[in-house]
Formats: structure tokens, sequence, C-alpha cells
């Protein structure tokens, strides 16, 4: 079926074959129709499968058919994403179909300025692609009319309805009309989040492509079985294969990623890093010098796992094992997209085996255990830290005749307040007063003396 023959603008179709595109997807085939009815929908498909054409070519069609009322623009449609790149990557795409079309459009996203997003928000804009975070501060600036919303989209849906951004969202529904159509896609979407739903959509269509927990059946699975502290030599071992020639490596924390990219630099492999810590213009030229080939590597936290669309990915490595299924189906569909051909290498740890048997359970199959070839999981152990070193304990001298037995701290004798110490006149007698062996040096009685004598004025 072509484009033309599911109902879209001539102008929306004529953009999208420039674009390239000559037959529809299965979820875009399945999923328009329903969004150009007005129904509200929940779409379910695999990574890499066209599903932000699928909302975006019907909703341009539906504000091309139906002029905005009145002389003053006002803002008609909402997307959210969870990322920046996610937000970067819709607006080229919508930008790229509604080019014949006179539509404005504006992004609202941290990291950058105010200013131009407060200008869109008061001019009037067609429609806006925004994080939660940002759009919810500009909104209470008072900054934004959302009166006239006719379409809400939540793009990846099971990440915006989770307890991080669930707040968020809600005040920012609670500021949109009731009378709205509302669209959730994502590539997985638990009963749980499916259940919150509720709250936001009115009877909607689930138009499901394959099962909503499969990742992409192009990309090939294994797992390396590997201590923690073999990662870097294995990674980088890995790293000597050609083919591993745009490779996303994926790891828990901003700090982790900055460490490998600095080991992966020192050896000589161009590398990027993408986490919330770098700047916006930072995380920019890292997906560009990705995407145009200048680096082979990019180091990246989850929040590359939605949102990065870079063609010819030739392998994603889960450095840190994901503890949520869904981000594992998320991670390693950045390769093996549009039906190409990937591979997806996760290191496991003793530790990691729980979440790893959750993930087959979640699949439904099991992942296969590999051996890298001429890497000795032995050979590159760290040694092993030197014992402590133990105290000699001193011998006790036999006790000369007549010596008085010395007694424990605090026990029966000692003078009153002196903490258990043999009286001094004892202790001189005995030729104990300076043994360290029974005084530590700060308590030693000659010393005390000593320093009383430097504080007296008359000496």
């Amino acid at each position: 079926m072509p484009f033309n023959a599911l109902g879209l603008d001539p102008r929306i179709v004529q953009a999208v074959q420039e674009a390239g595109y000559t037959e529809p997807t299965p979820i875009q085939a399945a999923a328009i129709p329903v969004i150009l009815t007005g129904q509200d929908m929940i779409g379910i498909a695999q990574t890499g499968t066209g599903k932000t054409a699928a909302f975006t070519l019907p909703l341009l069609t539906r504000m091309a058919a139906a002029p905005a009322p009145g002389a003053k623009r006002r803002t008609r449609t909402l997307i959210l994403a969870p990322t920046r790149e996610l937000v970067v990557q819709i607006e080229e795409n919508v930008r790229a179909y509604a080019k014949h079309l006179p539509l404005t459009m504006a992004t609202v996203f941290g990291g950058v300025g105010e200013r131009p997003q407060i200008n869109a928000l008061r001019a009037g804009t067609d429609l806006i692609i925004a994080c939660p975070g940002r759009l919810l501060d500009l909104l209470g600036q008072g900054h934004g009319d959302f009166a006239g919303i006719e379409t809400l989209i939540l793009d990846e849906a099971d990440r915006m309805l989770d307890m991080g951004f669930l707040p968020s969202i809600r005040r920012i529904i609670r500021g949109l009309p009731r009378q709205r159509q509302t669209l959730l896609f994502s590539a997985t979407l638990s009963k749980e989040i499916e259940t919150l739903t509720t709250e936001f959509q009115h009877a909607p269509k689930t138009v499901q492509i394959g099962r909503r927990s499969n990742p992409a059946e192009t990309v090939a699975q294994w797992v390396y079985e590997v201590p923690v502290h073999l990662k870097p030599v294995l990674l980088t071992h890995l790293l000597q294969d050609p083919a591993m020639n745009s490779v996303l490596v994926f790891t828990r924390t901003k700090h982790g990623a900055d460490r490998i990219a600095r080991r992966l630099e020192s050896l000589n492999i161009p590398c990027g890093t993408l986490h919330s810590n770098r700047s916006q213009n930072q995380r920019l030229k890292a997906l560009k010098d990705f995407k145009s080939g200048d680096v082979r590597v990019l180091v990246a936290t989850d929040i590359a796992a939605r949102g990065i669309d870079v063609d010819g990915i030739s392998h994603v490595v889960n450095y840190d094992f994901p503890p949520q299924a869904e981000d594992y189906v998320h991670r390693i569909g950045r390769t093996g997209r549009a039906q190409a051909i990937g591979d997806a290498i996760s290191f496991v740890s003793p530790e990691d085996a729980g979440p790893l048997r959750a993930l087959e359970k979640f699949i439904g199959r099991g992942i296969l255990r590999k051996k890298a070839e001429g890497f000795d999981l032995t050979a590159a152990a760290p040694p092993r830290p030197p014992e402590p070193a133990r105290r000699p304990q001193q011998r006790q001298q036999p006790r000369s005749q007549g010596q008085q037995p010395r007694r424990p701290q605090g026990g029966n004798g000692s003078t009153p307040g002196s903490g258990g110490r043999p009286d001094s006149r004892q202790a001189q007698a005995t030729g104990t007063a300076h043994d360290p062996s029974i005084y530590p040096r700060h308590q030693d009685p000659r010393r005390r003396q000593q320093q009383e004598a430097r504080r007296d004025p008359r000496v």
C-alpha cells in the first residue's frame, strides 16, 4: 500500500517521497488511518520501525485540513518526549514532512537559553515539541497558551509515564482542554503503565505490531560473562575487530562513561560521550561526530537509548547491564534499525545474574553466552593487595623478685581518678614509671611534668 492510499495530504505525500520513502511500515499503515479519525490511540512497535512518522504524518494532515481559527496563532499540537535528543530528532522529521505546509513549530528543552523558547510560546506556534521539565518551568512563569490544544502525543510513553515523569505529565495535562486527541507511542509498554493511560485517554484503540517485549529481530544478541575489573580490558580487546566500526557503548553512570572515554582516547580510539552532565552543544557535537563517522565509539548513559536515530550503528555494547528489561530493548534497538542487521553485546558480571534471568523471561528466550577469542579471563586479573603489616607483640619481661604485678586499668588498688594507673611512687620504686608498654607516650608522667614545667611562668 503506497502512502497516497492512506488518506494523507498530497503535499505531505510529496515531502515523504522526496525524503526517499515509498511504502509505509506496518506500524504506519496500521496507525495512520486510526489517527486520521481523531480517535485516541496506543501505538506499540519495535524500535526503528518508523513510529515518529506514524503519528506526525496524519497529525500534519489534520492540521492542514483545518486551519486554526482567528487571526492570532494558537498552539494546536503538543508533543512530549523524555530527552533533548529525541525532541531534536522529532523536530527534524516534522520539518521534513511539513516543508510544503504553512505551519510553524518550535522546540522547548533544557540546556539552552530560555528567551527564544519564551518568544515562540508568546507568539503562538502551531506545534510545540518539548521535554516536560523545561516546558513546566515556562508554563509556571506564565508563558504559553494551551487552551487551543487539539492533539497531545506522548512519545516513548513507557518512560514518560514512569514515576520520574508522571507528576510533571499530570501537571501539564491539567492545563490542556479535556476535549482533545491523545496518542501514546512506545516500543515497550508494561501492563502497569498501560493502566495509567486511562487518566489521559478515552477509549483508546491499541495498535500493536509484534510482541511488545521483543527486540528487533535483525539484531544478534550475545553475552560475555566477565568480572567487573576485566570489563575495560575486554572492551578494548573487542574493539580490535575492524567490523566494530560504529559502536554505541552504554554505561550506568555519567562518571563511568567519562572514565571509559578517557581510557579509549588514551589508546587512540576516537570516542565521544553523551550524558546529562554534558552541555547541549557538547551533546549535539558528540552525536554529529558519531553520525559522520569522525568518532568510532560513542559512550552514553540511557539518555541515548531513546531518540538516537543513527544509520549504520554496527554494534551496541551494554558495558553495564541494564537493571530493567525495557531499557535493554530500547538500548539494543539503536542498531538493526529499519530492518538493518546489527549486533548487541552485553557484559554480565556475577551480580547481574538476576537481571539477566529477568530479561530472558521478559523477551521469552535465552541469550547466547559467548567467549572472546584470544582473551584470557585470568591473565589480566589484578594483583592481590598486600596483607596489612601486623604489629609485633612485645614479649612480657619476667618480674624480678619483689616486683609488684601490673594491675589492669580500672582495677582495684588504682589511685582514684588515675584511670587505673599505678601510684607514681610505686611506679618509681619498681622502675615502671617510664615503661612505654605501660604508659602511652601522651600519658608518661615524666613527659607530663616537663610540659607543666614549661607552662609554669616561674620556670
